[in-house]
Parts: structure tokens; C-alpha cells; sequence
């Protein structure tokens, strides 16, 4: 039973309104009988499940959100969960609990998960109800944050149900923005254990950075933002580069904080087996990259059946130690074939070996290591992503995995849109030219030699030169063309019309230190119309050395790398590969093995093409309001850059004046207050201050110099004042002292005898206000007599008063 509250409300109501928030409780006094306190704490929370479920209100100013909207949860991870009010609302109290979709509530297991405290001051536990969370003081909220860890895998689908208390309104919600419904992220996302497929396959991986100051504007470092160089490998399940929840090695840790990849590639090469291709791509300066541009940086790489992962990793600079990157990506399907295509956008994360919050942050190294995680918009307010209401992040990058080729007889091939085994290399049907009118061009130049000079499948390629572009608002279509072409070596008269594919990379040296061997294969691509065998070699072995001499002396390399790119698109141009030292020599002398060599490389021949550049831009403003400053203009280079080096100036600084800055007066400090001029009855002191600089080219002028204030000792007796005003002025014609003064300095210093006053200093100002100074010191004082008016006197008074 429960007694009518003061309030006038209905016992009811408040009833309700304790089932919602201890809050409301605290609100309005009423009585139990005994009997209803002894209520199990189940039964209790069931309770306030079927007060939800028995009334709903749709209402949009409040909201649940569980951080970064997952779709789905992990077993056993912690999210964080909010709750909050849009502005002008705001709640008093509130209810928060999680149960399993479709329970009732009486029973310890219908509740999922386990909610943390985060602050002890916003929220608590609820006292007869242990699985929910409520407030710990009735105020005014308009957001509260409490941590909530999954439950175990099996518990199927979970419903964050929150209610709310906001004045004398209570708002449930089954379905909608006050309950939040996830379900157990499927075991079938992790990487297959093991993988079925039959041969192996060739895939070209394709970074597009889209991290810029137009999608990420808080704090972008515009200056020195770019991706480092990208490190890889595909490889076997028994090898992990980087995963959530691990911690990073010193190679992840060196790409995290450094960018540097040198000694991530080593702990990769020293896998042997465990690894089948190490990928590598170059650094990206600036970062930002449209993600539909054809010069994304990418690298080719193959897996096989015990080597079917694929990860990598790649470093946001500058930042404290935050990179994105795939982890474990599995390419063999449940059928048994290859992926034909895999495109992931990509979130930054934190390798757990930097403290830093923000981009520019200063080093503050983890001790000891957090686990690798992904970053979150509730991370830290001054985080480039922090999201006060926990929205997801806005991802900064995006991969494309694409399968280019397989190699070797396939136990179950899934038919593609575009059969990789057998290439089709004949040209493409032309669409029609669709080339705006607006855009001017030149006459294709002739299609230059085939890239591949032995019977293999290359590409050619011609160019174009955009002559005028007569409406700006109007994309123009590119300047170059490829079409794909057989080398020589695959004309009628050959004796075998085998189609091949390219060589796959070389196998490991056979030797870790002097010579061995290695070797490399290809495979049909089609056979002869004739039926015939093909005679073609598919796999060669040539001699390599790994380390020329294994002596002591010696110092122990890797193998050589892969060949960059050729360095130019057309033309002669260079390449480049590099090794590393995987142990210096023995007795502590110094490697002299080569690290790295260069050779040129041709690509076809280029077709020079002028320079095509905008109008000089109008000059910008003065970079200064007043004085000496800067202006620029630019313009802009329109022909490819790909088409060749354009040394021609795009941007021009020079001079520019403008009226000189106004130039304030300026002041010294004001000095000490003068001693009284009097030396009873009413007086004045005084205190000055002088003109340091004098205001120029109509900066402020001065203010006051000289400041006077009245002062008043002690009261004169008769005749005192006058006679005592006679013997100043008298002091002030005399420029020494005899007896009388000594004596007079006697008189007003009892018990020390002092020096003649000294002469008045010169003024200091000619005009305008400037002091003067003179000085009485000790002579000597009697040790009988303790004092404190024995002491060295100074007078100030001012002269030049007149004004400039």
C-alpha cells in the first residue's frame, strides 16, 4: 500500500516513477508496508520491463547510442554507451538495462552483458534491480556514459533498452531512438582456418588515400600530411603482422611511430616459409588522393593454399602512432576458389606504443605497451575525431584487392564476369567519342611499341595534348590511351602460338650465404587453335648469391628486392632495388656489401608536348595591413604531368608597401611616491614617469608624466608652519650646509647625525614634465638611541613642467 504524496499525485504514478529512477523516489516521500521491501531483485527489474512494454512514446529528443552504431557485437568486448538529450531538454533521471531479445525479465539470465561505472558521481547501480544502471543525485543531465561488456558467444541478439525521467514525464521506448538492438557478430567473419582452393592466384592490391582537410577538418596538418610507405605480405595463419587486441612487434612499432618499413620487411623475410610475397608500395606526399584517380599507388602479390592471408599496414603521418591497414584478409572462399575482388574502407588505428592524442602531439612513449585497437570518436576531446555524441569515423582511406590471375589446374572454379585464366587480348570495341565540345584537343599520336618484348601480354599507349579548355565547369577526358598487345615473339610464322602469362616472381635463393639457385614459372594462358603442345619453357633457374663471401669478415645480406617502377611513364627513365643487412660481420668491421642498385629502364617513347598553363592569376592582397609585406599570384599547369617535367614558374612573390604602422607612445613605470613636502600641516607628493618613445605616424599620443596627490602629516603647531616653510625655501637658495643645517638634520633625525643635503640632479626632460632628485645620507648614528627615523632621506619634486 503507498500513501498519497504531498503532491497531489497519483500514488501510482510515483510508483512508476520509483520503478524508473531512484530519482523520482527521492522526490516524493511515501510508505511500504514492510512486506512489499522484502521484493526479490528479478522481480523487481521485471517489473520495469513490463512498465516499458506497457507504455510507449515516440519522442526524438533523447537518445541511446552504443559507440561507433555497430550493427553487431563481438562476444566479450567493451563498448561505450550514452544517453543524451538534445538540446534545449534535458532529464532528471533515467533507467538503463540490457536483456536478451524476447525475454521477460524473471530470471538472472534474460539480463546480457555487464554494464562499468565510468563516473560514480552521474551514475550507479540501482539498488533492487543490480542488472541496471541509474542516476546516483536527481539533476538536471542532458548526457551520461557507462561502459558495457558483451556476453558470450550464444547469447544470440541483445536489446540496450533505456527509459527516461525528465520533470514529471516518464518516456519508454521498445522500438526506436531509447532502445538499441544488437545482434553476435557471425563467427564466420574471422579468416577460414584452413583453405580448400587448388593453385594459386595473382592479385594487385590498390591504396586510395581520402584523408583531407575538405572531410577531416579539425586540426589537419596541412603541411606534412602523407601516408608512408606501405608494407605487406601474404602469408599462412601461423604469422600474424598486426591484430586488434595484440601487441605491436618492433617492425609495427617502427611503421607506427616512424614510418619506416625497414624493419617490418625484415621480420616478414626472416617467416621463410610462413610468407609467400612481401608487398610493398612508396610513400604518398600529400595524402590526400581522389579515390576514382587511375595513379593510385599498388603492388601485385599471389597466394596459395597454406598462404592465403593477406595483410598490411601503412602509417597517417604525422600522428602519434596511428595507421590503417588489413589484418589477416582471407582471399579463399568457402567454394574453394579465390576472391575475385575484396574493397575495404579503412578507420585509423592505435598501435598502443604512443600516448599522443591529437596529430602533432609530442612523444610520450606507452610504458608498458597498450593492445592494438581501433580508434574511436569518444577517444579524447582534443582527438582530430572526437564526436561528442560517439558517430562513427569517417573512414580516411579505402584497399581494392582485385584478381588478376590463377595459375595451375583449379578444383572448383567459380565462373567470373571476365575469365582471368584465358586473357582476351583483343581490342576492346572503341565506344564513341564522347569528348565534350568544349574541350580543344590534338591529333592521337601513333601508338608506341608494345611494353612486352618477348611473347607475352603487354599494353601500348598514345597521347593527346588538351589544346584549350573553353569552359572551365567542364571535366575534359584524359590525354592518354592503352590498349593491350602481344610482344614479337607471337607472330603466325613462330613455331608455337602458345599464349603465356608473365613470369611469377623468383623463388627464395637455395643458399643463405654464397651461391645457390632460384627459380620462376609461368603458365598456358591458351594453347594453339591447333591442338598442338606448346613448347614454350614455363619454369627457369639461374644461379644467384646471396652473400658473395661467408667468411667472418663478410656480413650476412638478404636477397634482393623486387625492381620499383621504372621512374619515368615514357622514355628513359631508372629504377631501383634494395637489400638489407641482416647481420654485420663478426669481427665488428664494417659491411662493404651494396645495399641498393640503380639501372635505367625504357618505357615508350615519349612524345613532347608543350607545357599548357593557365593565365597569371590577379595579385593578392598585401600579406600586411601597414608597412613592408608580400603579394602573389599563381597559375596553373593544364597538360598532364605525366606527360613529362614542366620547369616553367607557377608562382611569383614580390614587394609590396603600404602606409607605415602607426607607432603608440610609450611609457616607463611610474616611480615610487614622493615623501611628503611638508613636513606638517597639509602638503603634496608626487611621482613621474618618462616618455620612452614618442608616438610616430599618427600612433596614440602620450598621457600624463607627472601625477601630484595631496598629503598631510601631523598638525603644526603655531608659528611652526611658517617658520618651517622660511628655513626651506632658505634651503633650497643655499646650495650647503653649515652648522644649522647639521643641526636642523639633528633636530628632525633625532638620534643620528646626518650629511648636508646634496644638490638637485639635472631634469630629466627639457619640456613636458621631468623630476629631480637630492639625497641626505647618515653620517652617523648613536648606538644609545634605537630609532627607526634614523635612515637616509630622498626628495623628488618636479621640474620643466612647461608644456613642448
Amino acid at each position: 500500500r503507498v500513501s498519497m504524496p504531498a503532491s497531489g499525485l497519483d500514488p501510482r504514478v510515483v510508483l512508476l516513477l520509483c520503478f524508473i529512477s531512484s530519482a523520482a523516489c527521492n522526490t516524493f516521500a511515501f510508505t511500504e508496508e514492510p512486506s512489499d521491501r522484502a521484493v526479490k531483485a528479478d522481480s523487481y527489474c521485471s517489473r520495469i520491463l513490463r512498465a516499458q512494454s506497457n507504455r510507449k512514446e515516440v519522442n526524438n529528443e533523447f537518445r541511446l547510442r552504443v559507440e561507433g552504431d555497430p550493427e553487431s557485437y563481438q562476444p566479450g568486448s567493451t563498448y561505450r554507451v550514452s544517453l543524451t538529450a538534445s538540446s534545449p531538454s534535458y532529464f532528471r533521471g533515467f533507467t538503463l538495462i540490457a536483456t536478451r531479445e524476447g525475454a521477460e525479465g524473471d530470471r538472472d539470465e534474460d539480463y546480457a552483458g555487464n554494464f562499468q561505472i565510468i563516473d560514480e558521481e552521474e551514475t550507479q547501480f540501482m539498488t533492487n534491480c543490480p542488472p541496471a544502471v541509474t542516476e546516483s543525485t536527481p539533476r538536471r543531465r542532458t548526457s551520461i556514459q557507462v561502459f558495457w561488456t558483451a556476453p558470450p558467444s550464444g547469447t544470440g541478439c541483445v536489446l540496450l533498452k533505456a527509459s527516461i525521467v525528465q520533470k514529471r514525464i516518464i518516456y519508454f521506448q521498445d522500438e526506436g531512438a531509447l532502445t538499441k538492438r544488437m545482434c553476435e557478430k557471425d563467427s564466420t567473419d574471422r579468416p577460414l582456418l584452413d583453405c580448400c582452393a587448388c593453385g594459386t592466384a595473382k592479385y594487385r592490391v590498390t591504396f586510395y588515400g581520402n584523408w583531407s582537410e575538405k572531410i577531416h577538418p579539425k586540426d589537419y596538418p596541412r603541411r606534412a600530411n602523407h601516408w608512408s610507405a606501405l608494407i605487406g605480405a601474404s602469408h599462412s595463419k601461423n604469422y600474424v603482422l598486426w591484430e586488434y587486441g595484440g601487441t605491436a612487434s618492433e617492425g609495427v612499432k617502427q611503421v607506427a611511430e616512424l614510418g619506416s618499413p625497414v624493419k617490418m620487411e625484415e621480420e616478414i623475410r626472416q617467416k621463410g616459409d610462413d610468407v609467400l610475397t612481401v608487398i610493398k608500395m612508396k610513400a604518398q606526399w600529400p595524402a590526400w588522393q581522389p579515390l576514382n584517380v587511375r595513379a593510385a599507388p599498388s603492388a601485385e602479390f599471389s597466394v596459395d593454399r597454406t598462404r592465403h592471408l593477406m595483410s598490411f599496414l601503412t602509417m597517417m603521418g604525422p600522428s602519434p602512432d596511428w595507421n590503417v591497414g588489413l589484418s589477416a584478409e582471407d582471399l579463399c572462399t568457402k567454394e574453394c576458389g579465390w576472391a575475385q575482388k575484396v574493397v575495404q574502407d579503412l578507420i585509423p588505428w592505435d598501435a598502443g606504443t604512443d600516448g599522443g592524442v591529437s596529430y602533432e602531439s609530442p612523444n610520450k612513449p606507452t610504458l608498458p605497451q597498450d593492445k592494438i585497437r581501433p580508434l574511436t570518436s569518444l577517444d579524447h576531446p582534443q582527438s582530430p575525431f572526437y564526436d561528442p555524441e560517439g558517430g562513427a569515423i569517417t573512414p580516411v582511406a579505402r584497399v581494392m584487392v582485385e584478381r588478376i590471375a590463377r595459375k595451375g589446374e583449379q578444383c572448383n572454379i567459380v565462373p567470373d564476369n571476365v575469365d582471368d585464366i584465358v586473357a582476351d587480348i583483343a581490342q576492346e570495341e572503341k565506344e564513341e567519342d564522347d569528348t565534350p565540345e568544349t574541350c580543344i584537343y590534338s591529333n592521337w599520336s601513333p601508338w608506341s611499341a608494345c611494353s612486352s618484348a618477348t611473347c607475352e601480354k603487354g599494353k601500348r599507349m598514345r597521347q593527346r595534348m588538351l589544346k584549350a579548355q573553353l569552359d572551365l565547369s567542364v571535366p575534359c577526358p584524359h590525354t592518354q590511351d592503352f590498349e593491350p598487345c602481344m610482344g614479337p615473339g607471337c607472330s603466325d610464322e613462330d613455331a608455337s602460338t602458345c599464349m603465356m602469362s608473365e613470369w611469377i616472381t623468383w623463388s627464395p635463393c637455395s643458399a643463405s650465404c654464397g651461391t645457390g639457385t632460384r627459380s620462376r614459372e609461368r603458365y598456358v594462358k591458351q594453347f594453339p587453335d591447333d591442338g598442338s603442345v606448346c613448347t614454350l619453357p614455363t619454369e627457369e633457374t639461374e644461379n644467384c648469391v646471396v652473400n658473395e663471401d661467408c667468411l667472418p669478415s663478410s656480413c650476412l645480406v638478404t636477397e634482393w628486392a623486387e625492381w620499383d617502377v621504372c621512374s619515368a611513364t615514357c622514355g628513359l627513365g631508372m629504377k631501383r632495388r634494395e637489400r638489407m643487412v641482416k647481420m654485420p660481420p663478426a669481427d665488428g668491421s664494417i659491411c662493404g656489401a651494396e645495399v641498393l642498385e640503380v639501372e635505367k629502364c625504357m618505357m615508350p617513347e615519349c612524345h613532347t608536348i608543350p607545357c599548357l598553363l593557365t593565365p597569371w592569376s590577379e595579385w593578392s592582397d598585401c600579406s600586411v595591413t601597414c608597412g613592408k609585406g608580400l603579394r602573389t599570384r599563381q597559375r596553373i599547369l593544364k597538360s598532364p604531368a605525366e606527360l613529362g617535367e614542366c620547369t616553367e614558374e607557377l608562382e611569383q612573390v614580390e614587394k609590396c608597401m603600404l602606409p607605415e604602422c602607426p607607432i603608440d607612445c610609450s611609457l616607463s613605470e611610474w616611480t615610487e611616491w614622493s615623501e611628503c613636502n611638508k613636513s606638517c600641516g597639509k602638503g603634496h607628493t608626487i611621482r613621474t614617469r618618462i616618455v620612452k618613445l614618442e608616438p610616430q605616424f599618427g600612433g596614440d599620443p602620450c598621457s600624463q608624466t607627472v601625477q601630484r596627490k595631496k598629503c598631510k602629516v601631523r598638525r603644526c603647531t603655531r608659528g611652526q608652519g611658517n617658520s618651517e616653510e622660511k628655513r626651506r625655501r632658505k634651503e633650497q637658495r643655499e646650495k650647503q650646509r653649515g652648522k644649522q643645517g647639521r643641526a636642523e638634520g639633528a633636530t628632525e633625525h633625532p638620534g643620528c647625525r646626518m650629511r648636508p643635503w646634496s644638490s638637485w640632479t639635472e631634469c630629466t626632460k627639457l619640456c613636458g614634465g621631468g623630476i629631480q632628485e637630492r639625497l641626505m645620507s647618515i653620517k652617523q648614528k648613536f648606538k644609545t638611541v634605537q630609532l627607526s627615523s634614523c635612515k637616509d632621506r630622498k626628495e623628488i619634486r618636479a621640474c620643466n613642467v612647461h608644456p613642448c
